[in-house]
């Protein structure tokens, strides 16, 4: 028998007592957990569990993986001002970590101000040029004081990791609707279709868990605290490239996959038609970009969002994944300064490494990059699936005299980088096996904790010496094996 958070289930030890008399039985349970009372949870049997039965053997599970110590520490010496506990002392590992500080406020728009202000000085310090955000046509400014539900904007995470032949870098995040899981599934189960044995053998991780993590991280985040809220996928619909990535997705959280016509707005809130009326929607997994999300905010001319959908997340009545205006965050332009934010809020150096970036922003950045375009990759910073880009080595002299002109017109728009050679794997190229450049979108999930899934997207470029590998531009994918 297990029970967790105190013992959820209302009835007493006692009548499990037939149980007990065939030795039997394990309780599992936190007594420090009591909070979630509210749900069912009743501490109580948990602490008169050996006072009920007789010759009870209590196991105290004490060390801590998650936490520092510091955290750690400040959680015992509170705790242990309650009596109504067995008492434990945890431990961990884990380094010393930050200083605890303690910040206090009444209600949530003062604390959602703190931490606008907080997130604000990194500006005021000149570490990021204030311009380089008020100057992106992503960044909101009538967002910024809208603190998501548990502090949490990202809620999924894909960035592109690279290797040349000494190091790895980040190629680019992507922190706005993240796509390509549904290969990372897919290949898995094809591959051990066709290899059942070898992966059973070589103790291979599973992936097969993430859409149940991805569904947990949108839990975690309803402002319900009912223990099931109702989720759904919001997707622009059928002729979207990635909507069978969405509905693939849906189907194995549960969920209801709908378009925006499929919700409504009223009275703050967002509602969900079904065939047995209207349904309250707390969580929206949205694959629609911002400028769709919502035509009374965004674009008027937009079908594919929600009128009013803005007005209810301001209110707190549904959770977004991933917040709203969260793209400034993977702005190619803002991710040059990744490295500097990693410092300045964290007090520790970066453990990836970023590629060297140039800003035509800034004027010597600029002068280089239209003097050395062949040498250079170009991006536009808010494009994705390898559009508004330019390989200088490939390219032909009227490519580079558009690019140059582009640049000169819209310097914020771009950003260059050196042409690194991405490490190759040995491909099945018709008839032969070759080398094709790869690169690796492992993914991340942010709800009651950090999760990352053991597995990965390896995107191949498959055409011959081309170190373009999105899909979009002839690209595949190849399974990504973790071993345990």
């Amino acid at each position: 028998f297990q029970a967790e958070d105190g013992i959820r289930d209302s009835s007493t030890s006692r009548g499990l007592g037939d149980v007990y008399k065939r030795q039997n039985i394990c309780c599992v349970g936190d007594d420090d957990q009591s909070i979630y009372s509210w749900r069912g949870a009743d501490v109580t049997n948990l602490l008169n569990f050996e006072k009920n039965f007789d010759n009870v053997t209590i196991v105290r599970l004490e060390q801590n993986y998650r936490s520092t110590r510091n955290i750690l520490s400040c959680a015992s010496t509170l705790i242990s001002k309650n009596k109504g506990r067995y008492g434990k002392e945890l431990w961990s590992k884990n380094q010393i970590g930050e200083k605890i500080t303690i910040n206090g406020f009444w209600e949530t728009k003062e604390e959602s101000v703190f931490v606008t202000d907080k997130i604000e000085n990194i500006i005021k310090d000149k570490i990021i040029p204030e311009n380089l955000l008020l100057s992106s046509n992503i960044y909101y400014n009538d967002f910024k004081d809208i603190i998501p539900n548990k502090n949490i904007f990202i809620n999924i995470s894909g960035s592109d990791i690279i290797r040349d032949k000494n190091d790895y870098y980040v190629l680019e995040d992507n922190l706005r609707c993240p796509s390509g899981v549904s290969y990372v599934l897919e290949n898995r189960a094809a591959m051990k279709k066709v290899y059942s044995t070898l992966y059973s053998k070589l103790n291979v991780k599973p992936v097969n868990n993430y859409p149940n993590l991805l569904l947990q991280a949108l839990r975690y985040i309803s402002p319900n605290k009912s223990f099931h809220p109702t989720c759904v996928l919001l997707s622009p619909g059928i002729y979207n490239s990635a909507y069978y990535e969405h509905t693939f997705l849906a189907k194995h959280m549960g969920i209801e996959i709908v378009e925006g016509n499929d919700l409504i707005s009223d009275d703050g809130f967002i509602y969900m038609k079904t065939t047995k009326g209207l349904v309250q929607v707390d969580v929206i997994y949205r694959r629609i970009d911002d400028q769709y999300i919502d035509p009374n905010y965004f674009r008027k001319d937009s079908l594919l969002g929600v009128p009013g959908l803005v007005e209810s997340y301001r209110k707190g009545n549904v959770s977004i994944a991933n917040a709203i205006g969260c793209g400034i965050a993977d702005d190619k332009a803002t991710y040059s300064f990744v490295p500097e934010m990693i410092k300045y809020y964290l007090d520790q150096d970066p453990i990836l490494k970023n590629i060297p970036t140039y800003l035509p922003t800034n004027n010597s950045d600029k002068d280089y990059i239209l003097n050395n375009m062949h040498e250079l990759v170009i991006k536009s910073v808010n494009e994705s699936g390898g559009y508004g880009m330019l390989i200088g080595c490939n390219a032909k002299k009227e490519e580079i005299n558009q690019f140059q002109r582009l640049i000169n017109k819209s310097p914020r728009n771009y950003i260059a980088q050196p042409i690194i050679s991405l490490s190759r794997h040995p491909t099945i190229c018709d008839d032969a096996i070759e080398g094709r450049h790869i690169d690796l979108r492992p993914f991340v999930l942010y709800g009651e904790k950090i999760q990352v899934l053991q597995g990965g997207l390896t995107r191949v470029a498959l055409k011959k010496n081309s170190l373009v590998v999105n899909s979009s531009q002839g690209g595949g994918t190849k399974d990504t094996c973790v071993l345990n």
